[in-house]
């Protein structure tokens, strides 16, 4: 007597299954992967007013510091970003003498010397911005604590304009929090990006795990793990 199946698809079912738990081992490793902050915002880099503020310049070549900007960083939680009087001391018409025969660089700037006679801010795109659920994060105390800006925004005296260099997310920061002497430096060179850089790169790995673990144990540090830490 006939089967009404052929023979085969016996082994349709172990077939079906074997195809499955791929199917789903590829769906579950690509939203573990892409679905992600380390995916979606690292290199986010909105198009700002006039091109941006060239950080390559201000803070590379120039070699301005940080605080210079944000001047409130060590003492706030915020970034503060500077207003516009501080953009105009620079670039006010007076201050172009030296930029007379660069006439790209004038209409560059343009837009700081127009806010400043309307009275208006610029408006700058926020780049770096954790979730609504995290109360913020408070630049202060890891400033103070001595975490460079660095280990954060990345060498920012590299970037013609701003992007986000790290994912900023749950697991990132825990880790950090979980092992902070690799990311801890000396408290007069948290904004002094291309010395962090240095000592944080490879070949000095082995020495930075020592210091860092000294200004550790100095300054008696508790990074908190605990949920209430951020979320509140």
């Amino acid at each position: 007597m006939s089967t009404f199946f052929p023979k085969w698809t016996n082994s349709l079912p172990t077939a079906l299954a074997g195809g499955g738990a791929c199917a789903a081992a590829v769906v579950i490793g690509g939203v573990w992967y892409y679905f992600t902050p380390k995916y979606f915002d690292v290199g986010y880099m909105p198009t700002q007013p006039g091109g941006g503020f060239n950080h390559q310049i201000h803070a590379g070549q120039l070699g301005m510091d940080c605080r210079y900007c944000h001047t409130k960083v060590e003492q706030s939680a915020e970034a503060n970003i500077p207003n516009v009087s501080t953009c105009y001391g620079c670039h006010a018409e007076s201050k172009l003498k030296a930029y007379a025969d660069s006439k790209p660089h004038q209409e560059k700037t343009a837009f700081i010397r127009e806010a400043w006679k309307d009275d208006k801010s610029v408006e700058w795109r926020r780049v770096h911005k954790v979730p609504d659920y995290v109360r913020n994060f408070p630049h202060n105390a890891h400033l103070n604590a001595g975490l460079s800006c660095y280990s954060c925004h990345g060498n920012i005296a590299r970037m013609p304009v701003v992007w986000q260099n790290q994912p900023l997310s749950m697991s990132w920061c825990l880790d950090c929090h979980r092992a902070p002497e690799q990311n801890l430096v000396p408290k007069d060179k948290v904004t002094s990006v291309f010395w962090v850089e240095n000592q944080m790169s490879p070949a000095n790995a082995a020495a930075q795990a020592v210091e860092g673990k000294k200004l550790y144990e100095q300054r008696k540090l508790a990074a908190p793990e605990n949920c209430g830490a951020c979320h509140y």
